[in-house]
């Protein structure tokens, strides 16, 4: 029995996230379904984290196990080219000890949220950004974010469908910069809550607008309460981005 190890990347606009969903097709999905066609029986396919609907990856860990072993360069040509015409694709490819867990194994994930600050429309980033039409302070958001870093409740960031035990996580890192018209949000964590990392940019883009203070944002986390929430990012903006292993 094999363990391969996957990074990989996708456009999110097509699925429902990466877990297999019975109303829509899933990043999951489309993975098991070409691994199954190289190596002629059931996989089942283990991500570092999941992701919402329309949210995307630049660098997801995954992994799977088949009794079929091939060497990790065919493995991914074969993905590849079965993967196809899914925006999905394999970046890299190991074989891996069968101790090793994509999920189990990672003690931190970051993502990134992308905003473009700008009136005019979107066209190559529709669906790949969340446009803010009216100007951002990303000092002001820069500073803003600096109260939520640390160990906390994060209830108030929290989806009410959120499935984690406890809402206590310690964030890392949350930096904003601002890139011509663009503006990036950094997060880093062990782990995250359900819409935790777009809560987050949401009240941070209600500070950039002048509409909250760094004062309201720390209230609002002080509050525990999804009530105390200013406003919930779309997806089309997030990006995990990295999923970080003892060995690296």
């Amino acid at each position: 029995m094999a363990r391969y190890r996957l990074t990989l990347e996708w456009d999110g606009r097509p699925y429902m996230g990466w877990q297999r969903q019975a109303h829509g097709p899933s990043v999951q999905q489309v993975l098991e379904e070409a691994a199954q066609s190289i190596v002629g029986e059931a996989v089942t396919a283990h991500a570092a984290g999941r992701t919402d609907a329309g949210v995307h990856a630049r660098a997801m860990v995954a992994h799977f196990d088949t009794a079929r072993e091939l060497s990790p360069y065919r493995m991914a040509e074969a993905l590849n080219a079965r993967l196809r015409p899914h925006p999905v694709a394999v970046l890299s490819c190991d074989i891996v000890d069968d101790a090793w867990h994509a999920r189990f194994s990672c003690i931190g994930r970051a993502y990134e949220y992308r905003i473009c600050n700008r009136r005019a429309p979107l066209t190559f980033a529709k669906g790949l950004a969340w446009q803010v039409a009216v100007p951002l302070d990303a000092a002001a958001m820069t500073d803003a974010a600096q109260c939520l870093i640390g160990s906390h409740d994060f209830t108030t960031f929290r989806s009410v469908h959120c499935q984690a035990q406890s809402p206590m996580k310690t964030l890392d890192r949350l930096a904003v910069e601002r890139c011509g018209e663009e503006i990036i949000v950094h997060a880093a964590a062990r782990s995250f809550l359900h819409h935790q990392v777009r809560s987050m940019v949401g009240c941070l883009v209600l500070v950039g607008r002048g509409r909250w203070t760094k004062d309201d944002l720390a209230h609002a986390l002080a509050a525990r309460s999804r009530d105390a929430l200013g406003h919930n990012a779309p997806p089309d903006g997030l990006y995990f981005t990295a999923a970080n292993y003892p060995e690296n």
